[in-house]
């Protein structure tokens, strides 16, 4: 292993393991298996975090063990011995580029559903009923417990058949975790009561696993290390964090386990599961701090992820012995290539991780499309044969990925934007204090579009005669949208503002303001957080059964509590059918979707968000002139092959919409469609 000063590149051995370096990807559901098997495509995911140089990939979040730990969110299998060959298969991927490969694995207890998988009655300690997943538990008998405990050795000995080099087992929250809580753990026998009592069960389950598995075999096991995780937590749940560090002592102490991966928070509740997981809307490295206290007096190395996105971060965590494994799951999930770009000393070009929890809720990075499809599409992009020339119109994130792709590829490319910066729609987004880190997808594209070299020129509105004066063989159209007022469909409408428009306003009118959310996605709640800051009194209606729907839900969690905390009337199953001035206020009058019934709203302001309407005046005056008519190949598109219509023989060039040019969407669709079209120029 190569010798080096940073904190973060120096080797460490972990049991009878000896890991390059201290960056790691937690395991975590990510959606993308085979029969809940991890297929070829869950290996090549896992496989590009080792060829980016990563010491330790998990995978497997919450694997089951047996069959009533039934599947809810995407999870792996582990109950049968055919796993043991895909296993082998994945070993040999990871080990092929130098780092180690572990598996997750857990019986869920109570945190499933018995509606899934095979309908069996769902497990726990006691009776009890989980507000997530929403089943009704039956108490474990002596025998669930032995059936159980074998299950968990079973599964033990599969990894290390399978040539893993450890695993780690899901206490928190789990069947494991269940037992530990007074509130869940009401029983009389020797595994409740105490605390010893109730820490029972999981450490014959670690017996098992060590019997099963041997001495040589990496196990550990992740935890909470209390439920929350904010400062003004109250008593109750203070003693319960310093239950949590008695539980962890004893488990340490044990001798059973090689490290422990703590993290903060419950996942039981959509909020609880939001600030276990937070997005944008919590701080960077949330719980570092309190992992680094809770640590004290532990004789284990400790590993921990939660919202590490920057090497600052994570070189801070190593080097101040908060941690001894740091790790940087999602940052990874933007950019697998993190370890090599910090050996190379190329901190700079990591594509950052922004928080938009696209991959807790679509399995997917919002702005890497490579990621969960390295075979469709590779992480590098190939340079092209021929040097083309590629204009691109528009500088928002379909336009700047645009140009990025195809200067990767070689091509000369050249944009027209009709602002005074890049960005779009994004740069108005940022403007909320939650979700200005959405700014990186559109720095990040326009720092390595201009080191490849290209061109950009602001403030130029570019029309067909300026476009096609540059020759180009190529023409991209990602004009985006305008904001849609809804005045086709909404009598009155032309008297209300969009959301864009709102956040380009200095200041707001005094009085209630009707804020109408037509699409569920998030774009609403931004101007809500604005708005509430500004000190409007606000009213939020949506046609939809709750607000902000089309969200994913542990940004959700976060936007719908601080509408709560802002004092914001919510009105769900609603849709705005009327708005008229009465004298210096307006009147909103709304229609229940499920009743018919009218209510009216006086207000000074009513906000609209329903999404945008394409702006494509130069696609239509170009079209005429281009070799595909403008048309782009969906049927080439959903094949993964290159665009290959050549409708116009006197064409000039090839003439693609992307984005919002072609339909409303949002950020992952506009880079999307440039990713996979500009990648084949």
């Amino acid at each position: 292993m190569a010798t080096s000063a940073d904190p973060l590149l120096q080797p460490l051995k972990i049991g009878s393991l000896t890991l390059r370096n201290r960056v790691m990807s937690t395991s975590h559901a990510f959606g993308i298996h085979e029969n809940s098997r991890p297929s070829e495509r869950y290996q090549r995911y896992h496989e590009e975090k080792a060829r980016g140089g990563i010491a330790l990939t998990m995978f497997g979040g919450s694997s089951n063990i047996a069959p009533d730990s039934a599947r809810v969110f995407g999870q792996l299998h582990v109950g049968n011995d055919d796993v043991i060959p895909m296993f082998r298969k994945f070993a040999d991927r990871i080990h092929a580029h130098g780092s180690a490969l572990m598996c997750q694995i857990t019986h869920l207890g109570g945190r499933t559903s018995w509606r899934a998988d095979h309908w069996l009655p769902v497990l726990a300690p006691s009776r009890s009923r989980e507000r997530l997943h929403r089943a009704i538990a039956k108490e474990m008998d002596a025998h669930d417990i032995e059936r159980v405990i074998k299950s968990y050795g079973d599964a033990a000995n599969r990894c290390r058949e399978g040539g893993l080099d450890g695993l780690e087992v899901m206490a928190s929250g789990h069947l494991l975790g269940q037992f530990w809580t007074s509130r869940i753990n009401r029983r009389t026998d020797e595994y409740g009561g105490s605390l010893e009592n109730r820490c029972r069960f999981g450490l014959r389950v670690f017996e098992e696993i060590r019997r099963r598995a041997g001495d040589d075999f990496v196990v550990g096991m992740r935890m909470s290390v209390g439920l929350f995780g904010d400062a003004d937590i109250d008593e109750k749940d203070r003693n319960d964090c310093e239950e949590y560090r008695a539980i962890a002592r004893i488990y340490a102490d044990s001798g059973l386990l090689d490290f422990l991966n703590l993290n903060f928070g419950r996942n039981d509740t959509e909020y609880g599961t939001a600030r276990a997981m937070p997005g944008m809307e919590a701080p960077l490295a949330p719980y570092l701090a309190r992992i680094g206290e809770f640590r004290q007096g532990i004789n284990l190395p400790v590993f921990h992820a939660c919202r590490v996105l920057d090497t600052a971060s994570a070189r801070h965590a190593v080097q101040a012995g908060l941690v001894e494994m740091i790790g940087m799951t999602r940052a990874h999930i933007a950019d697998p290539h993190i370890v090599t770009k910090i050996r190379a000393g190329h901190e700079d070009r990591i594509r950052p991780c922004v928080g938009a929890a696209y991959c807790s809720w679509l399995t997917r990075c919002i702005h890497n499309p490579s990621t969960a499809n390295e075979a469709r599409y590779p992480h590098e992009i190939e340079p092209a044969s021929e040097r083309k020339r590629v204009v691109i119109v528009g500088a928002g994130p379909g336009g700047l990925e645009a140009a990025r792709v195809s200067a990767e590829r070689g091509h000369e490319v050249v944009v027209f934007e009709a602002t005074a910066n890049a960005g779009g729609q994004l740069r108005l987004a940022a403007q909320a204090p939650s979700r200005r880190d959405i700014v990186g997808i559109i720095d990040w594209r326009l720092a390595e579009a201009e080191r490849l070299g290209a061109r950009f020129h602001y403030n130029r509105l570019a029309d067909a005669e300026t476009i096609m004066a540059e020759n180009p063989d190529h023409v991209v159209i990602a004009t985006g949208g305008l904001p849609d007022g809804l005045e086709e469909e909404i009598p009155g409408a032309e008297l209300c503002a969009t959301v864009a428009e709102m956040l380009d306003m200095p200041s707001t009118p005094q009085g209630p303001i009707l804020l109408y959310d037509g699409t569920g996605m998030v774009n609403a709640s931004i101007g809500a957080e604005v708005l509430i800051a500004r000190g409007a009194e606000l009213v939020f209606v949506s046609p939809d059964r709750a607000a902000i729907q089309e969200a994913p839900s542990v940004t959700r969690a976060y936007r719908i509590r601080n509408l709560y905390a802002g004092g914001v009337r919510i009105i769900p199953d609603h849709r705005l059918a009327v708005v008229q001035r009465t004298q210096n206020r307006l009147m909103a009058t709304l229609v229940n979707e499920l009743t018919g019934a009218e209510t009216e709203i006086e207000c000074a302001m009513v906000v609209i968000e329903h999404g945008t309407v394409p702006i494509d005046e130069v696609y239509a005056d170009l079209r005429p002139h281009a070799s595909n008519a403008g048309v782009t190949d969906v049927d080439a598109i959903a094949a993964n092959r290159p665009q290959e219509l050549h409708i116009n023989p006197a064409g000039r060039f090839s003439l693609h919409r992307i984005g919002d040019a072609v339909s409303s969407r949002d950020a992952a669709a506009a880079i999307l469609d440039a990713f996979r079209l500009c990648r084949e120029f």
